[in-house]
């Protein structure tokens, strides 16, 4: 999602990959903040428990809950309902406890986590489809039966980051109540569609990715791989902040001229094959 972004300066690979990993001596931007990128991590990660409790569920690992039972409606021609359909509302109701527990003050940063939280359950809720298997003599597939069925969490993680790039730039307003001063949340720009449910909001800009910044826990983009050939955010020209490119070869090792051979196995040469490689300056 992130790979190709400045935005991933923040989580290199050795740290992403678990190599060494050590919050307690870095400063992390993303959950602390409300900018877009905090937003995004909030969505993600309450969609992630609301993903797994719900897996669980229809897996039968978990012992208060089960399949769901209540959105069926009437089959469709040439199937049937079957299986077990995953109850996307009770593990969004887990995550709502969970993820909204320490989001109850009446400040503007509590009211932006609510929301990314509710928009991170909701796209759950917008990707859900029928999950079809064949029944039949040699897969003839006479019959059919479907089940409500939730995304990969990739196809999940994809549609929050779209909705990162297009998030909402709100700003903060008090008002007093009879519990004391309250902030809440509404557009900056009146003349663009307020968000939805379904949407990010964030008030704070982001940091500049480009450069090292201890502050915020970027490792800047010096030295991260590009894509020389990209008009897009994983091109040279966006992802080196205009600082230009190297360029270097290099030789890796790989199979090539697999033969299949009766009866079962593939035989493969180890070819060297030469690649250029070209990371920021």
């Amino acid at each position: 999602m992130f790979l190709e972004t400045s935005y991933e300066a923040l989580y290199p690979q050795n740290l992403v990959s678990g190599s060494h990993l050590d919050l307690g001596k870095r400063k992390r931007q993303s959950p602390q903040s409300s900018t877009r990128e905090s937003a995004f991590v909030h969505a993600i990660a309450s969609a992630g428990v609301a993903f797994a409790v719900t897996r669980s569920c229809a897996e039968g690992s978990a012992t208060i809950c089960g399949c769901d039972t209540r959105h069926k409606g009437s089959p469709g021609e040439g199937w049937k309902w079957g299986g077990c359909s995953e109850d996307v509302e009770f593990g969004s109701m887990v995550s709502r406890e969970f993820a909204d527990a320490r989001e109850n003050r009446p400040d503007a940063r509590s009211a932006m986590n609510r929301h990314n939280n509710e928009a991170g359950r909701t796209s759950i809720i917008e990707l859900m489809h029928l999950k079809c298997k064949c029944h039949g003599l040699s897969g003839s597939c006479e019959v059919k039966t479907c089940w409500w069925s939730q995304p990969d969490f990739r196809v999940i993680g994809d549609y929050l980051k779209d909705k990162y790039d297009s998030a909402s730039e709100m700003v903060v307003e008090k008002h007093r109540e009879s519990r004391g001063w309250v902030e809440t949340l509404r557009p900056k720009y009146n003349f663009f569609k307020a968000p939805t449910e379904k949407d990010l909001v964030y008030y704070e800009n982001s940091p500049n990715f480009c450069e090292p910044n201890p502050e915020t826990g970027s490792f800047g983009t010096r030295d991260r791989i590009c894509n020389v050939t990209s008009h897009g955010i994983d091109g040279c020209d966006l992802l080196c902040c205009g600082r230009g490119h190297n360029t270097r070869t290099e030789k890796r090792k790989e199979k090539c001229h697999c033969i299949f051979h009766w009866c079962c196995y593939v035989r493969c040469q180890e070819c060297i094959r030469v690649y250029d490689v070209h990371t920021c300056k």
